[in-house]
């Protein structure tokens, strides 16, 4: 899974309460390079989310113009 905090559409309102942040003291965009999650870690950082020991990824990606148009949003 691919995390790139500057594609986020919840960024700067939700980044304060997302397990980035939390875990890496805010986005990983300073390096501008994503994040990438392979499968345990996505699952390790959901499982900690579950037990309330950090909150969920708030990660939002927009839908691409093709999607929220086939959605009647765009």
């Amino acid at each position: 899974m691919l995390i790139d905090c500057t594609t986020c559409t919840a960024r700067d309102f939700a980044c304060g309460d997302c397990v980035i942040s939390v875990l890496l003291g805010g986005p990983p965009d300073r390096a501008r390079v994503p994040l990438d999650l392979d499968d345990s870690e996505r699952v390790a950082l959901g499982s900690l989310a579950q037990a309330g020991l950090v909150p969920p990824l708030r990660l939002v990606r927009a839908l691409p113009d093709d999607t929220a148009r086939e959605r009647g949003i765009a």
